[in-house]
């Protein structure tokens, strides 16, 4: 019999590139691209071809593990269950409901970050939950939704980067992170246009560009404010655009005309004639757009920062408008469906905010419970592990590995040992599972069916190819029999169809709404962006069914009829007209109350932690095109381990000359927090003042032992892209 593939998406970054699952007659499946997804087009990275070593039973969890004499021994899943409910419930008996926490991941589908906020909520009655997509684009979030009332990774597909004119592309090495989509900008110099590229190294991606600037870590800030002091100062701000489209420039041009070009030079090193010309080059177009990754948001004034960038984009007309604006480039696979549908402290799903009594009401009442009964807002990721072992005594953990991933890692290693219980549900045994009380073994992206936002925030289904391994269920099977064991016997399905019906549901009229998007169409559309309201019938966009700050040019569509397996109230009529999902955003109006987008106005401050005497450079992190993230499952696979087998140190040859380092000298790099060890690699490629290192591994090679914690105000982010360190060169052993 022919074996059949199943057409499904990557499980690792927010491209969520299509591919094909075949089951093997000999064992085993086959990855194979797709060429109609439109983001890849066929294109697989490294990490994407070999994503199915990661389903081999040799690499991953396949029984639960309990802790018996200090060490995990092999359980029965009712065992396993019945230990984490009673230790769960015993710690909120002693101690009150916010002694249980709860942390997620990125990687979750949008049903498992839905059930998990549930859960928290409902099941334990706990406001401390949180998740490492807080580490990842929360301060781009924060300074969308101030600026245009919503937050979406990106307003428009990434199918508009090749017609624009220009793209400034602030702290991302795409080349590397997302490597499909740097045909996107390749195609967009093809076509004339132009990239900046904002790096302090000279990176792949920096190689590609037609401009590269090379701020000092931690500089972003004033960068763009000094080249908003140029496109005023130069006559070049839009003003038409500024009386009718937005509020609040007189306050941010003051705040931008501080920042006068030879000032900004001082302080991030990059001359003024580059930053004319960057100006030059992202005014003269028609459109542009600035697209901002992790090197301006993980700072401690990540949020201003972004801010000013979209200041930036404002002052020239450059949001709202066709081919034009700002956008996040999202990294975690769902790191966007994940902020949008509850495991995030302050968030409700439909990206509702927790605190609005309004929002309660309505998710109380899609669950069936008293909305004085949800608990408040809690703590931000690094705050709720920071309190582990004080006021959290007991943790629930889905998808994350935060003993590499989390800032001042030591210490969080620290407090994770410090719980009274842990439990971990994962694909493989991470570092962080290794500490647990409890570990379950869960099933992954081709073995279960789910959705997922993309960073275009196109909501894609994730279909299963292939069985998982005996004895290995679901998170939603985890969560179901949690659920019931702690007396909540109904409202946690297993079938992750019904799970996203209810989801459906409860973003009905939220700013990131689900309600008209369904399983079926997922499957017919190749995704569908959202707001995707569920229109009542007889509606058209004209009549009113456009949701706010939304325009797009499509017009409804014809009645579809009824769809069988449509899960939000199957046996429902689907209505006479169904929306079709929104590619770009704020084309009439932004989402605010007035419909007008906001300045907010911002100045330059230094990162929380500048080099002195003792700690004299600067570090910076990031990641390398064979790695993901804490490297849990890239570091299980033998291709991507050959081509980055271990963490480096980079540093630029005069550096290496004062330190009096060779290539592959083993260098202790010491912050305030810690000290990690790893072979140098000589380069020109970066600053002087700066050293790089990746931060995919544990051990003594872990970069995230230095990084410093300190939170930016409003988004709670860490500043992992600056921290003072000196280096030192260790004997060749």
């Amino acid at each position: 019999m022919e074996n059949t593939s199943t057409p499904t998406h990557c499980p690792y970054c927010a491209l969520q590139c299509g591919m094909n699952i075949t089951p093997l007659p000999q064992g085993g499946v086959e990855v194979t691209e797709r060429a109609d997804f439109p983001v890849n087009r066929g294109a697989l990275c490294g990490k994407g071809r070999t994503a199915a070593e990661v389903l081999s039973p040799a690499v991953r969890l396949t029984t639960p593990l309990v802790r018996e004499g200090g060490r995990l021994v092999e359980a029965s899943w009712p065992a396993a269950l019945d230990r984490i409910a009673g230790r769960l419930a015993a710690t909120r008996e002693r101690y009150g409901p916010d002694a249980v926490g709860v942390f997620g991941g990125g990687g979750l589908t949008n049903e498992k970050a839905y059930a998990l906020g549930k859960f928290a909520r409902v099941v334990l009655g706990t406001s401390q939950i949180d998740y490492n997509g807080r580490f990842c684009m929360s301060s781009a979030a924060a300074a969308g939704t101030k600026a245009f009332g919503l937050d979406r990774g990106l307003p428009f597909p990434l199918e508009d980067i090749p017609r624009t004119g220009c793209v400034i592309l602030v702290g991302s090495n795409l080349a590397e992170t997302m490597p499909p989509s740097l045909r996107f900008f390749t195609e967009l110099r093809e076509n004339g246009g132009t990239l900046i590229v904002v790096d302090p190294r000279r990176t792949r991606t920096a190689e590609q560009a037609d401009l590269h600037l090379s701020p000092r870590p931690g500089t972003d800030l004033a960068l763009a404010l000094g080249l908003l002091h140029l496109v005023v100062a130069e006559g070049r701000t839009d003003e038409e655009y500024i009386r009718e489209r937005t509020t609040g420039w007189e306050e941010a041009r003051a705040a931008a005309m501080a920042h006068w070009p030879e000032y900004v030079e001082r302080i991030t090193g990059v001359p003024v004639p580059l930053l004319r010309e960057a100006v030059r080059m992202f005014c003269e177009p028609e459109a542009a757009m600035v697209l901002t990754a992790r090197g301006p948001e993980q700072q401690s004034k990540g949020t201003d920062t972004v801010g000013a960038w979209i200041n930036l984009c404002l002052a020239t007309g450059r949001a709202g408008r066709p081919l034009s604006g700002y956008g996040c480039l999202t990294g975690q696979g769902n790191g966007q469906g994940g902020r949008e549908h509850g495991q995030k402290a302050d968030q409700l799903p439909g990206y509702r905010k927790l605190d609005d009594p309004a929002a309660r009401r309505h998710v109380a009442g899609v669950w069936g419970v008293d909305p004085d009964s949800l608990p408040g807002p809690g703590r931000s990721a690094y705050e709720l592990l920071d309190a582990l072992g004080g006021d959290v005594r007991a943790l629930l953990l889905m998808g994350s590995n935060p003993v590499v991933s989390a800032p001042r890692a030591a210490h969080i290693e620290g407090r994770l040992r410090s719980l009274d219980f842990l439990a971990v549900a994962d694909v493989v045994l991470s570092e962080t599972a290794e500490l647990a009380d409890v570990v379950l073994p869960v099933t992954q992206w081709a073995e279960e069916t789910g959705t997922t936002t993309s960073l275009e925030g196109r909501v894609l289904l994730r279909r299963r190819a292939v069985a998982p391994p005996p004895g290995v269920h679901s998170d939603l099977y985890v969560l179901h029999e949690l659920a019931g064991r702690l007396g909540v016997e109904k409202g946690f399905p297993t079938d992750p169809e019904e799970v996203f019906g209810e989801l459906r549901r409860a973003s009905a009229g939220g700013p990131a709404d689900y309600s008209g998007i369904t399983y079926r169409r997922l499957a017919e559309e190749n995704g569908v962006f959202w707001p995707c309201p569920e229109e009542p019938a007889g509606t058209t966009e004209a009549d009113g069914g456009e949701p706010a700050g939304t325009a797009e040019a499509d017009g409804g569509k014809p009645d579809r009829g009824a769809l069988p397996g449509d899960a939000a109230g199957a046996g429902a009529a689907s209505p006479a007209v169904v929306h079709p999902g929104t590619p770009r955003l704020f084309l009439d109006r932004f989402a605010t109350p007035d419909g007008r987008a906001r300045f907010v106005a911002v100045a330059h401050r230094a990162t929380a932690e500048e080099p002195d005497a003792e700690y004299p450079l600067l570090l910076t992190t990031g990641r390398v095109v064979a790695q993901y993230q804490s490297g849990a499952q890239t570091r299980r696979v033998a291709e991507l381990n050959a081509a980055a087998p271990g963490p480096f140190v980079e540093l630029h040859p005069r550096l290496a000359a004062r330190l009096g380092a060779a290539d592959g000298d083993p260098l202790a790099v010491v912050s305030r927090r810690g000290r990690a060890v790893a072979p140098a690699r000589i380069t020109d490629t970066i600053r002087p003042d700066t050293v790089f290192m990746p931060f995919h591994w544990p051990g003594e090679g872990r970069a995230n032992t230095l990084t410093n914690p300190a939170l930016d105000p409003t988004s709670r982010m860490p500043e992992f892209k600056s921290c003072a360190v000196r280096v030192e060169v260790l004997p060749r052993s």
